[in-house]
């Protein structure tokens, strides 16, 4: 299997020089990865060194607790396109959804989606934090507030994607939104295994060795 158009290309450590972001850049374009995923400072960078290519620029937003303001998310969101990003994942509000205030989170959700109309929006749900119920509700509010994708993790938590997470989320979201696993996955055989089980893209950091490429020195 062709992992390669599945992978948003991840760096978001907090240490990422420019020369990390080139690096992850150039492998993108190489091996065909569907986006490079980082943090938004870089995104003027990351922009410029794959203009003109397939690769589009995904950055993060209200990351990695979600606990920002709505307002804040939504100017970040829209800086970040203004810089060159088309792909936003923004962290929603975990806590709102553990107090049961959907309809705040909706609000948060669709503060980023109205910012950036032109842009794709991945929501995360960081589904280790939630209970089986809290994940279906996050995903209907996503679907409500008219993201794109809802997405398992940030990777910064306590655990990331599984495959029991992408299958609860693909019978909630039906085809309505896709799916983003992220979070932990290291391994050609794990990525194949959450797209099996329903996931359209795959955030991930080792993305070269999965595709059977060696990391340059």
């Amino acid at each position: 299997m062709n992992l390669a158009p599945y992978i948003d290309h991840t760096n978001l450590k907090p240490e990422a020089t420019a020369e990390d972001i080139k690096k992850l850049c150039a492998e993108a374009r190489c091996f065909g990865f569907a986006s490079v995923c980082v943090n938004s400072s870089r995104v003027p960078l990351a922009a410029e060194l794959l203009k003109g290519t397939s690769v589009s620029v995904c950055t993060v937003v209200g990351f990695p607790l979600g606990a920002a303001s709505s307002a804040s998310k939504a100017f970040e969101a829209k800086k970040a396109a203004e810089d060159g990003a088309s792909e936003i994942d923004m962290v929603i509000n975990i806590g709102l959804i553990k107090d049961g205030a959907d309809e705040d989170v909706i609000k948060d959700i669709k503060a980023v989606v109205e910012a950036v109309p032109l842009c794709v929006v991945k929501v995360i749900i960081e589904t280790c934090l939630l209970t089986e119920e809290e994940k279906i509700r996050a995903c209907r509010a996503a679907m409500t507030a008219g993201a794109h994708f809802v997405k398992t993790s940030t990777g910064f938590s306590t655990a990331g994607a599984t495959e029991e997470d992408v299958r609860l989320m693909r019978e909630t979201v039906g085809e309505t939104l896709k799916i983003k696993a992220s979070g932990g996955i290291r391994s050609a055989d794990f990525a194949a295994r959450l797209i099996a089980a329903g996931a359209d893209r795959i955030g991930a950091s080792k993305s070269v060795e999965m595709c059977g490429g060696r990391l340059q020195s």
